[in-house]
């Protein structure tokens, strides 16, 4: 039944995303403030296949740690493509720090950028942390809600990995504290997993953390993400 339920799902997002990337046509030539509900949009609608067809109940807590709107960073866990999606549902106006190639992608790339995400590319050095910072403060200005994994790549569920530096780079810039935020969703929709898992994913939103030094900020962060886990419950089998 899960392989009949990955495969359905897999082919009706995929169709979901063909029909509203060709149909984003029209915003893209003449209407860009409708980018980002059109965003918003499709990501539910994705969800919402995902929660129907894969029987996936998702469970959030401390939603009382986001901001009702005004600017905000948080930093998640990444485990699944699930979580580039969840927070356009969340936030009102979330902004995705992403990797720059994506803005190549066909159909989905262009609508990116004018959703306002923060394509960074990488490769770039020293240039990409001030392409970061600058991302950032045009993201605050506009009262964006920053999403950013520093872990830097989906990794799996249970799986620690260095945190990247840019998170402590922008709280200190923009003396804004981090809110932190863990997930199991890798057990669900895992990394490049065709197969989906039914069962309960969880989002847990810890209270918000810093800003301090580069150092202290990693480690509060790793440490309320610890924290949140704890909260999630055992899987069965």
């Amino acid at each position: 039944m899960s392989v009949l339920r990955s495969v359905l799902f897999n082919v009706l997002a995929f169709l979901l995303t063909l029909l509203m990337g060709v149909g984003a046509f029209p915003i893209r030539w003449f209407a860009h403030g409708l980018a980002l509900p059109y965003a918003k949009l499709w990501s539910r609608l994705v969800l919402a296949l995902f929660r129907s067809i894969c029987g996936v109940k998702v469970e959030i807590t401390g939603l009382e740690h986001l901001p009702a709107n005004g600017p905000a960073l948080i930093a998640s866990q990444h485990q699944s493509a699930f979580d580039t999606l969840v927070w356009m549902l969340l936030l009102p106006r979330p902004c995705y720090v992403m990797k720059g190639e994506l803005r190549r992608i066909p159909l989905l790339g262009p609508m990116l950028v004018l959703t306002g995400m923060m394509p960074i590319e990488r490769a770039a050095g020293a240039k990409a942390m001030r392409m970061l910072l600058q991302e950032t403060d045009k993201a605050l200005k506009a009262n964006r809600q920053i999403i950013i994994f520093p872990e830097g790549t989906r990794t799996a569920p249970g799986e620690h990995v260095a945190l990247k530096p840019g998170i402590a780079a922008m709280a200190n810039h923009a003396k804004l504290p981090v809110i932190p935020v863990a997930t199991n969703s890798g057990l669900f929709w895992g990394r490049n997993a065709f197969f989906k898992r039914s069962g309960v994913l969880h989002i847990a939103i810890g209270p918000a953390v810093g800003p301090a030094k580069r150092a202290a900020l990693l480690a509060d962060i790793e440490a309320g993400w610890r924290e949140q886990e704890k909260t999630f419950q055992p899987i069965a089998g």
